[in-house]
């Protein structure tokens, strides 16, 4: 296949960029695979890649550990579940721009039911960030820049996010927010907190009641894709925490509203009816 070995050709001949070669060529295995569409022989996938098999399946050994690769029964070499996870992300139509038009169309309803405001936030590196805000037809109007980041400690938002990542990447900006290098107090605040993502990885939805802002409650509700959600299903968790902690969580929908268009007493009712919005857009 002309496509797999022109990036061998080319990582062996270029001499103004440095790369690993070795990645490349088990890149273009991966390729072939990809490409071919269906399980191959060991033989076929050296064939394509003018490769001796024993040398090729060095290639196939360490794509299989990293589950980007399978073998079956009958010998054959296909796929694994990291490329298909991929491939619900960005190859096959259900991509980011797909899933932000998708969220912003629930968004658009949930707010014509509640007459709330209602935000999109996506995960980076830095903590939650508002990529979608639709206000509500009324004169109360919460308005909250898009590229706003959400505080990990008082918002629903970062609150339900922090509750579902990892405690080594959780902590640090917990800490930044807190703002003191007491020992004392940093432990002290850290066990309340990690009892607060426990009772929302229970609950499955985080809320404020005037937090942030003095009579305005808010309702934040996980949205894990349902592509992803069956890929990992299967796979172990550790940390003795419930498996939805573990689900590649991107995605989060904030309801904001007063005390009287949220009472905390019809929270769960709200939950329900905003899940079921998201079902009916396949993104939950």
């Amino acid at each position: 296949m002309p496509v797999a070995k022109s990036l061998i050709d080319n990582s062996a001949t270029s001499k103004n960029q440095s790369g690993v070669q070795s990645l490349e060529i088990g890149l273009s295995i991966l390729d072939v695979l990809i490409e071919h569409n269906e399980p191959m022989m060991l033989k076929d996938i050296g064939q394509v890649m003018q490769m001796h098999p024993a040398k090729c399946h060095r290639y196939l050994v360490s794509l299989i550990r990293k589950d980007y690769a399978r073998k079956l029964s009958d010998g054959r070499y296909g796929l694994g579940e990291r490329v298909n996870a991929l491939a619900a992300l960005g190859h096959t139509g259900y991509n980011q721009n797909n899933v932000l038009e998708r969220l912003t169309q629930v968004a658009n309803e949930i707010k014509d039911i509640f007459n709330c405001g209602v935000q999109i936030a996506k995960w980076f590196s830095e903590g939650p960030i508002i990529i979608q805000s639709v206000e509500p037809d009324s004169p109360i109007s919460i308005i909250t820049r898009i590229g706003s980041r959400m505080p990990l400690t008082t918002s629903a938002t970062g609150q339900l996010f922090a509750s579902y990542q990892p405690d080594m990447v959780v902590k640090p900006l917990v800490m930044a927010e807190w703002q003191t290098k007491n020992d004392a107090v940093i432990a002290d605040k850290w066990q309340n907190f990690t009892q607060l993502q426990a009772k929302i990885r229970t609950q499955g939805y985080a809320t404020v009641t005037g937090d942030m802002l003095m009579g305005i409650n808010a309702i934040t509700v996980p949205i894990i894709l349902p592509q992803l959600a069956s890929i990992t299903a299967s796979q172990p968790f550790s940390n003795d925490k419930p498996s939805v902690e573990s689900l590649p969580l991107e995605y989060a929908i904030t309801i904001i509203g007063t005390t009287e268009q949220l009472p905390m007493s019809k929270q769960r009712n709200v939950v329900e009816q905003i899940i079921a919005i998201a079902q009916r857009y396949q993104v939950a």
